[in-house]
C-alpha cells in the first residue's frame, strides 16, 4: 500500500510550489532589498545617491563622479575618452596595445599636449594619453594637474603658484589611505578657480 508520506507530488502541485517561491523571491529581493537600498542610501549619503551632481548658481554643472570635456585655455583637461564622455555609452575601447588605431590615437594626442603644454614627450603623464576603462575618469594625477598649471595660469592672468596651490588644495590621497592613487578632481579643479576668479572680481 502507497501511503502518502510516499506520494510522488503531481506536476502541477510541483509547478504552483516554484511560482509561489518566484513570486515571494520577487518581492523580497526584487522589490523589498532595493527599495530598503534606495532609501537608506537616501537617508545617509544624500549627495552619492542622487549622482555626486554639483551645482553653481541653480545649475547642474557636473558629477565629481564622471568626467567631462574642457575646452579653452583656462581651464584643466582630464584623460581621454573612448566614450566621448557620454555616461550612457561608458565603457573603453577595447584595442590592444599593438593596435595601429590605438597608437596613432595616442601618438596625435601626445603631439597634441607637447605643443598645448610646451613639453617634451617624455614629461606626459600616462593618463593624458590613456582612457580609463570606463572612459569617464573624472581625476587625473597631481602630476598631470602640475603639467597644466603654466597654461592655465597664463590664460587667468594669475601667478603661476597661484594655481599651483590651487592644485594642492585639490590633492586628494588613496580612499581610507588604502583604495585608488592620489588624485586631483578636474571638475572640482576648475570650479575652484572660476570661484577665485569670481571672489576677485567681487573684491574689485
Amino acid at each position: 500500500m502507497t501511503t502518502d508520506l510516499f506520494r510522488t507530488p503531481s506536476i502541477s502541485s510541483q509547478l504552483l510550489t516554484a511560482l509561489r517561491a518566484a513570486v515571494l523571491f520577487l518581492v523580497l529581493c526584487g522589490l523589498g532589498y532595493t527599495g530598503v537600498a534606495t532609501v537608506l542610501g537616501g537617508l545617509l549619503f544624500p549627495h552619492q545617491a542622487t549622482g555626486s551632481l554639483i551645482e553653481r548658481n541653480g545649475q547642474i554643472v557636473g558629477s565629481r563622479l564622471v568626467g567631462q570635456a574642457f575646452a579653452g585655455e583656462a581651464y584643466f583637461y582630464g584623460r581621454p575618452s573612448a566614450a566621448n564622455y557620454d555616461p550612457t555609452a561608458t565603457g573603453g575601447s577595447n584595442l590592444a596595445p599593438s593596435n595601429p588605431a590605438l597608437r596613432e590615437r595616442a601618438m596625435g594626442d601626445s603631439a597634441r599636449i607637447q605643443a598645448k603644454e610646451g613639453v617634451n614627450a617624455d614629461n606626459i603623464p600616462v593618463e593624458l594619453l590613456a582612457a580609463s576603462g570606463a572612459g569617464l575618469d573624472p581625476d587625473i594625477s597631481p602630476a598631470a594637474a602640475r603639467l597644466q598649471a603654466p597654461r592655465v595660469a597664463a590664460a587667468r592672468g594669475l601667478p603661476e603658484q597661484t594655481v599651483l596651490a590651487a592644485i594642492e588644495q585639490q590633492v586628494q590621497g588613496p580612499q581610507w589611505g588604502l583604495f585608488g592613487q592620489t588624485r586631483v578632481n578636474v571638475l572640482l579643479l576648475n570650479l575652484a578657480l572660476d570661484d577665485l576668479a569670481d571672489n576677485a572680481k567681487d573684491h574689485q
